[in-house]
């Protein structure tokens, strides 16, 4: 299911390791939006709210109440939160840049990896289902629950896995824009590929579902 990606060689078609074969085309390619990605995956949100809480608390636990003594407590917190969500902003700008998410007629290829590039393909035929989470703005992550006893290491693959799935780790097009058309163009390929009259094939159903 899994192919290792060298570094040093060029990619013949961007995000797959290879040519694909004859007959099977592209269909889409995209990669994680990064503002989503530092949301959702690094919880750049939640940080941020920490340090504008923990910096109002101590305001009120140890400044006379005074503007200057009030910013005085403040600022130090709020410019440490400001740093750690600079850095992981920038962290999801990397991710988000080194990954390049594949649908073709016949699979789903990841490209995935910043420091350690690891290219995962997942033929529809070993899909089961394909679970659709959207956000506001359009965005959304659409994860495939795979078929068979292959597993796929989560740490290796994180952030682009279905949080929290560690029995049965689950790949993930992680914080894609427009992800609502991306599943649909994923649900018909795969729905086409599955009922080809191909002899001896063993075929599986995948339903796609919204969270």
């Amino acid at each position: 299911m899994s192919a290792p990606h060298d570094d040093f060689a060029t990619e013949p078609v961007r995000g797959l390791p290879e040519r694909p074969p004859v007959g099977e085309e592209l269909l889409w390619q995209g990669r994680p939006d990064s503002l989503a990605l530092a949301r959702d995956a690094f919880k750049i949100t939640w940080v941020a709210g920490y340090f504008v809480a923990l910096a109002v608390w101590r305001a009120c636990a140890v400044s006379d109440g005074s503007p200057a003594s009030v910013i005085a407590v403040m600022l130090p917190y709020l410019a440490i939160g400001l740093v750690a969500c600079g850095l992981l902003y920038l962290l999801a700008l990397i991710q988000a840049r080194a990954t390049v998410y594949t649908i073709t007629t016949a699979r789903v290829a990841l490209r995935i990896g910043a420091a350690l590039t690891v290219t995962l393909n997942v033929p529809f035929k070993q899909v089961g289902a394909a679970t659709l989470a959207t956000k506001r703005g359009g965005t959304g992550s659409i994860a495939l629950e795979t078929l068979g006893e292959t597993r796929i290491s989560y740490l290796v693959c994180w952030p682009h896995v279905r949080p929290w799935r560690f029995a049965k780790t689950q790949p993930t097009l992680r914080c894609i824009a427009n992800a609502a058309r991306v599943a649909k163009i994923l649900a018909d390929a795969a729905e086409t590929r599955i009922n080809e009259p191909v002899v001896g094939r063993v075929t599986h159903g995948m339903a796609l579902a919204a969270e």
